[in-house]
């Protein structure tokens, strides 16, 4: 009678994704994934769909692998004890391994009135929501985006090109990951499209009513549709099911990615806090992580040591319109430097990008273990080491 090793993978964006596709590199592994949609978000195409230029969803057909189970609904708590999770319609999925990937989402505005009337771009069907209110402003009304990391740059760009007037709130400093440079290229071309950016003291949004934002300094803007994209957060699903988290409920694991409770759990992408020192939320890193998340489950199953993880970046990339981007270079510590693309060749850099995401996902269905990340950061190692903690503290969530 044939052994099998079942694991269950929760959450199919690009980390679950990637985790799931790749763990079918063993054949006597039974692969569960569980996402509570039935198509693939393209997490990177959200401002696109509140702006109304573009689709964000894919076909799971298309980019996993036709041996994993795909189960569509929501997990709801897990018995590590047990070693079963149980979902939303109330039947229970036992495992013998978890990958825990349930991505971010809407953080708390923790700012009266935000919750009740600014919209968040952090999900699908947030980004459709907010689609619905611009349509229904009027068309001289302007827009308010709260919050200027890439997701409210993008978004603010996104609807100033189709004509809409905007004003970006900073809260602080325009692109805080940015270097100088590469900041000044992004509020060149805002200028262009006529975006009015508040930043510096004061910009700091105190509360948010039906129709109008209030600042720190007093001001008052009208505004009929008031975006929040100000920061991610996380699901209590770990928090819930007594697993150590970081403090915005992040699941905590070693540097093999497995959790600090239970060796059978393993984390990956934008949930994830190895050694308490989270990688910065994005695309970017939760393909690697995904990936790393499998190469760990699989070694376990074999009987082998789990490595630690050597995941570096390239920088970000801020998409600004359909026709033009500043892409930001970094070091693999994720610092960014003086360097940058803006303009055209950013945006077909930008696009290239996001379609190349999807490819790397099907290619990992039809061969898996194929995917390499060429990008390594040894400072972690070096950090980690001395105990200098300089963790990011940002949960801006980009490519």
């Amino acid at each position: 009678m044939n052994q099998h090793t079942n694991v269950v993978v929760i959450g199919g964006g690009y980390a679950g994704v990637m985790a799931a596709n790749r763990l079918t590199r063993r054949a006597d592994v039974r692969v569960t994934l569980v996402n509570p949609r039935r198509h693939f978000v393209q997490r990177l195409r959200l401002h696109q769909v509140a702006g109304g230029s573009a689709e964000a969803v894919a076909d799971y057909r298309d980019i996993l692998a036709d041996r994993v189970r795909l189960v569509v609904d929501a997990a709801t708590g897990i018995d590590a004890a047990g070693r079963r999770i149980t979902t939303g319609s109330g039947r229970t999925i036992d495992y013998d391994h978890l990958i825990y990937a349930v991505g971010s989402g809407s953080g708390d505005p923790g700012v009266p009135g935000a919750a009740q009337h600014a919209y968040p771009v952090a999900t699908l069907e947030e980004a459709q929501r907010l689609a619905t209110a611009i349509a229904a402003a009027p068309p001289t009304a302007t827009l308010t985006v709260v919050g200027a990391g890439a997701t409210g740059i993008e978004t603010a760009a996104e609807l100033a090109e189709t004509g809409r007037a905007v004003t970006l709130v900073c809260g602080g400093v325009l692109g805080p990951y940015l270097h100088p440079r590469g900041r000044r290229s992004v509020a060149r071309r805002l200028a262009a499209l006529g975006v009015t950016v508040l930043d510096g003291p004061g910009t700091t949004v105190t509360a948010v009513t039906s129709d109008a934002v209030r600042l720190g300094d007093g001001r008052e803007l009208v505004s009929p549709v008031t975006v929040w994209a100000a920061g991610f957060g996380v699901p209590d699903l770990a928090v819930r099911s007594g697993l150590r988290t970081d403090a915005l409920g992040r699941l905590l694991t070693d540097e093999t990615l497995t959790s600090v409770d239970d060796v059978r759990i393993v984390g990956a992408g934008d949930a994830v806090a190895p050694s308490d020192r989270p990688l910065r939320m994005s695309c970017q890193s939760a393909r690697p992580l995904g990936a790393h998340a499998a190469d760990t489950v699989l070694r376990r199953i074999a009987g082998a040591q789990p490595e630690p993880i050597n995941i570096g970046f390239f920088g970000q990339c801020i998409g600004l319109g359909r026709r033009a981007a500043t892409a930001q270079v970094a070091g693999r510590d994720d610092t960014a430097n003086g360097f940058y693309l803006g303009g055209r060749l950013a945006a077909t850099l930008k696009e290239y990008a996001i379609r190349s995401m999807l490819k790397e996902l099907a290619h990992e269905a039809r061969e898996p273990g194929s995917y390499r990340w060429p990008f390594k950061d040894d400072k972690r190692r070096q950090v980690l080491r001395t105990g200098r903690d300089n963790a990011p503290t940002t949960v801006e969530r980009t490519v």
